[in-house]
């Protein structure tokens, strides 16, 4: 299950403080060892909770298993205590290549009958060949939505016998059958409002009848609006479709607490340790892609993060919410917001959330910090022992207690499905608290008012739906629970309904803005805006409020507000950002949004002199505006700040739309006095910056940018930064000097980006003449720069000196081989043998060139056109053999450096290719380690899969995209090769349907090599 996108190849590593005093309490300490029994008993269900450590005042019990429920992927619970399961059996089954049922997945209810703790009833609810390993399930009395890409369906049971007879589309059109990246669950808000999401994969969103929908704004939901994942909030008939945030990667399962404040969690690329939970703030940008270009984090851009887990979300660039919290490494799932009162008080009010990965169940209590959070990490659950264990979603039960699906499988992540006939369903509560729903009355609006009380999202939605329908009816109750009610949760639940009230709405908005409690004030803006009231009186209230909480609230509410009084409004709340506070200045952002000219206009009567303060600069560097380009200029090149300090307003000159001003800004820069005053090494490091911000047609009109070019090309040749200014300016008079280049780095990236460079600066006479020369050794150099191209020109230049028969024998046989370096590369080698061209001289050269290909069939094919005895299947012995045997660590290394470093690494051996395996034995178990090596299809990791791009040119190129903007892809191929394309050049993209990783990798070696390889993967654990 990739239920987060994670892969195959992902560790744990966890961040931020850890308080975690543990007791496994429901293990009898007398009973035999977790690690003590056999691979066999270790999967039973009766040993499942001797392998999980649960938290010391909690105890975890099984309420179900196999064969009542497998593959859980998502829960929900009803007013009735019955947990809601989506079973995930037909998971992938085109690249697990596992079985499947013909009639479909199911969703089932399981039932506690007899009051022992123990599901004892199960009810398939709906099952159906289309149902494909739903994501999401949210349970309404007779009707449910499933959510399973790409649709959203609404299931009723109208008879009352707990079997679905109608089944409805809410949503379709979203990318992705069966992908996991997709749409995922819906959840009740206390605004009676539905909360739903899908993760980058999900692309656009229409309405049932198949319409694409438009947002708030009018615009249409699709990628060309809005990047990468995105979070929902539309009407309970489904209406009003709201995009809340944006730019997640796989964001899971939003929560809302009472409040109406959104939290979530999504994660890294595979095995960058970035997995991240996020307080989402409305309309915020959090930052997976680059936001103006849409290029992946890898891509070198100015004041880069300086670790990869930071780097991966765009944390230094301007408009990028901040991360409440960083847990390393992970497949996060299922979350929720535990408002009861069962669980210890430090649970109460907090994020519970599950991650599959590092088979864990969490929570994150959370501290306001500014007009943000600060959190912390405790453990409910961990499989430390059993790393089967594979949490997938949590639930708050009617009664306060917890429950916990459990996938419950070796892997997770990559689409792959060790295990298809097991998972388990956990009640976690204090001691002695047997389980049983409590009785509700949905009848009568007492009833209701009672019900609404309750931390179980269907009961409180069934409550609101009768407090809600009743209207005035219920003002007397509702106001009561509002005005006396201990329990400030309780208070904005029932607050909530009344601001919604017709006619007596603005009479508890008004209310709630002069409540002590700012989290009821909050409560009282978010109403004022959804019932759309008149906000300029409001936010005049507000907008010096003591708590930042409500200010940032404020600011974000002026979002798309016109009225002649926002700008003022605006700039009294930016004057109170206080230069620290990243969560206030976003704030800001999002407010400002398609009014920067008036609002800085305002703010800048008050700012006076807005570089003079660390508020004021940070507003500068927020700014989208053309007014504030002088600003940022003089901030920039301000010589009394370290250059490291000024290298963010450098970078937020490429988020200012003002695109001459700045540019003209930026060129100034180079005959700034200021600039002149500088080291001759920040001198150069300025000219660098300026010419990487400015736009590259504005330098035929300056003279300075022309000097600067000059001089920076000359200080950077033989470097990255060198190529990018060649190809940014499209330098076809440095040709002679990439020729150079290429020769001298021909064993490496650089060597090869020159090349290509060269070849797409019409460089190729330059090519043919050292190919043609006297040089043996730069012929080879040339032909080994040339080889992992593979474009038509390279392929052409390659094989034409391959059948040259006046060249020397050695230099065609490396010709021969350099032919197969590329993916077209490969294709060219089987057709020459085909076709008979090779001689017999070269022929075994030309197969050897390709003997490292991804593709089996290309190795194999090609072996057949060398005479040669037959080898050896390697014959294995069944997994369970495997599985017992112990191998050497440090011989495992070698085979390690020998067969997998030229695509993986672990630390900074190898090559960045597939995903990084450095923690890889925290995150998969033996079996899933042997599993990934003998059927690399079955975990095709999401990010890594592999594309066969055919070029206009009539070339071919296959590798992985690290980035893809509208106009440029990023190809990093096997061996650590990047390749720059632009989209333009591109005939073709079609993704493949096998792994980028060989298969038949363990064929070259010998079984105890295998054993030691896996037995070397699985020490590389996490520091703890």
């Amino acid at each position: 299950m990739n239920t987060s996108g994670s892969t195959l190849f992902l560790a744990m590593l966890l961040a931020g403080t850890v308080l975690f005093s543990c007791n496994s309490h429901s293990a009898n300490h007398d009973e035999i060892p977790f690690d003590s029994l056999s691979a066999e008993e270790k999967r039973l269900p009766e040993n499942a909770l001797r392998g999980i450590t649960v938290h010391e005042d909690l105890v975890a019990t099984l309420f179900a298993s196999e064969p009542m429920v497998t593959n859980p992927t998502n829960i929900d619970i009803d007013q009735r205590g019955r947990v809601w399961v989506c079973e995930a059996y037909n998971y992938r089954p085109a690249i697990t290549g596992n079985d499947v049922k013909s009639e479909g997945d199911r969703i089932v209810i399981l039932e506690d009958t007899n009051g022992d703790g123990k599901a004892d009833k199960s009810t398939v609810f709906y099952q159906d060949p289309a149902l494909n390993a739903p994501l999401g399930i949210w349970v309404m009395g007779n009707q449910v939505i499933v959510s399973q890409s790409p649709y959203v369906w609404l299931l009723t049971d109208s008879d009352g016998d707990d079997m679905a007879d109608k089944k409805e589309i809410l949503f379709q059109g979203v990318d992705g059958e069966q992908h996991d990246h997709g749409m995922h669950a819906f959840v009740f808000g206390p605004d009676g409002k539905f909360y739903f999401n899908f993760g980058n994969s999900g692309g656009q969103i229409k309405d049932r009848n198949g319409q694409i929908i438009k947002d708030q704004n009018g615009n249409p939901i699709t990628k060309e609006h809005y990047k990468e994942g995105l979070v929902f909030r539309c009407n309970p008939d489904f209406s009003e479709v709201e995009v809340l945030g944006q730019n997640f990667r796989n964001n899971y399962e939003v929560a809302v607490d009472s409040y109406g404040t959104m939290w979530q969690s999504d994660n890294d690329d595979d095995g960058n340790q970035g997995v991240r939970i996020n307080f989402v703030m409305e309309y915020g940008n959090y930052g997976y892609r680059d936001e103006m270009t849409g290029a992946g984090w890898r891509a070198n851009r100015t004041n880069k993060e300086k670790e990869i887990p930071l780097q991966h979300w765009h944390l230094n660039d301007p408009g990028v919410v901040p991360n409440l919290l960083q847990t390393g490494a992970g497949s996060p799932t299922g979350m929720t917001v535990y408002e009861g009162d069962l669980l210890p008080e430090v649970f109460h009010g907090q994020m519970i959330h599950t991650d599959a990965g590092p088979n864990v169940v969490r929570a994150y209590p959370v501290q306001k910090d500014g007009a943000g959070y600060k959190a912390e990490i405790v453990n409910l659950m961990h499989g430390d022992r059993d790393q089967w264990f594979r949490p997938s979603d949590v639930c708050v039960a009617p009664d306060g207690s917890l429950m916990v699906a459990d996938w419950y499988d070796p892997g997770v992540g990559g689409h792959q499905v060790g295990d298809l006939n097991r998972g388990r369903i956990f009640r976690l509560a204090p001691p002695v608290s047997p389980y049983k729903a409590p009785p509700f009355d949905f009848s009568s609006v007492e009833g209701a008012a009672k019900a609404l009380e309750n931390p179980n999202l269907s009961v409180r939605y069934l409550a609101w739906k009768k407090l809600q329908a009743e209207g005035t009816a219920a003002e007397g109750v509702l106001a009561k629970i509002y005005a006396n009610h201990e329990n400030p949760r309780v208070k904005a639940r029932a607050l909530w309904i009344l601001a919604k009230v017709p006619g007596i709405g603005p009479k508890y908005v008004d209310q709630a803005l002069k409540h002590e409690n700012p989290e009821i004030r909050i409560v009282g803006l978010r109403a004022a805006r959804q019932t759309k009231l008149d906000l300029i009186p409001i936010l005049s209230k507000v907008v010096e409020d003591t708590d930042p909480h409500v200010r940032r609230e404020a600011a974000i509410a002026l979002r798309n507000t016109t009225d002649l009084s926002a700008p003022e409004l605006w700039a009294k709340l930016a004057s109170q950002h206080d230069g620290k506070d990243r969560w206030y200045l976003e704030a800001l952002g999002i407010g400002a949004e398609g009014q920067w000219d008036r609002f800085y206009s305002s703010w800048l009567k008050l700012a006076k002199d807005p570089m003079n303060s660390p508020s004021g600069r940070d507003i500068v560097w927020r700014s989208r505006t053309a007014q504030a380009i002088p600003h940022l200029a003089s901030l920039a090149s301000d010589e009394s700040v370290p250059l490291e300090n000024r290298l963010r307003y450098f970078r937020a000159f490429d988020f200012n739309p003002a695109k001459a001003e700045k540019s003209r800004a930026l060129i100034e820069m180079l005959e700034n006095p200021k600039v002149q005053q500088e080291t001759p090494e920040n001198q150069s490091q300025v000219k660098k910056l300026v010419l990487t911000h400015m736009d590259p047609t504005y330098l035929p009109s300056s003279p300075s940018a022309q000097a600067a070019l000059k001089s920076i090309l000359d200080e950077t040749y033989g470097t990255e930064a060198y190529l990018e200014m060649v190809q940014r300016f499209k330098r076809s008079d440095e040709n002679p000097r990439l020729l150079a280049m290429a020769l001298e780095q021909f064993d490496n990236n650089l060597g090869r980006t020159s090349a290509s460079t060269l070849l797409e600066q019409n460089g190729n006479e330059l090519v043919r003449q050292v190919l043609r020369g006297s040089d043996e050794k730069k012929k080879v150099n040339m032909l080994l720069a040339l080889r992992q191209i593979g474009s038509s020109e390279s392929i052409g230049l390659i094989e034409a000196v391959a059948f040259d028969q006046s060249m020397p024998l050695a230099i065609r046989r490396e010709a021969a081989s350099a032919i197969g370096g590329s993916y077209s590369g490969e294709d060219r080698v089987l057709e020459l043998l085909k076709q008979g061209k090779f001689p017999e001289n070269l022929k075994a050269s030309a197969v050897t060139g390709v003997s490292r290909a991804w593709r089996k069939s290309v190795r194999a094919e090609a072996n057949t056109y060398l005479v040669s005895d037959s080898e050896s299947d390697n014959p294995l012995p069944p997994l369970n053999e495997l599985l017992a045997k112990s191998g050497d660590i440090e011989n495992g290394q070698r085979i390690f450096r020998t067969n997998c470093a030229v695509c993986h690494q672990v630390g900074d051996m190898g090559m960045d290719f597939g995903p990084k395996l450095t923690e890889i034995g925290s995150k998969l178990s033996k079996e899933a380690q042997y599993l990934s090596i003998l059927h690399p299809d079955a975990g095709i990791s999401f990010g890594y899969e592999g594309y066969v791009i055919e070029m206009k040119d009539g070339s071919t190129l296959g590798g992985i995209i690290a980035s893809q903007t509208e106009t440029d892809i990023d190809l990093k191929m096997p061996g650590g090769i990047s390749r720059a394309l632009k989209t333009s050049d591109i005939l073709k993209m079609t993704q493949m349907e096998s792994s980028m990783m060989p298969s038949g990798l363990e064929k070259a070696m010998s079984t105890d090599e295998l054993i030691d390889l896996v037995e070397y993967l699985m020490s590389l654990k996490r520091n703890s």
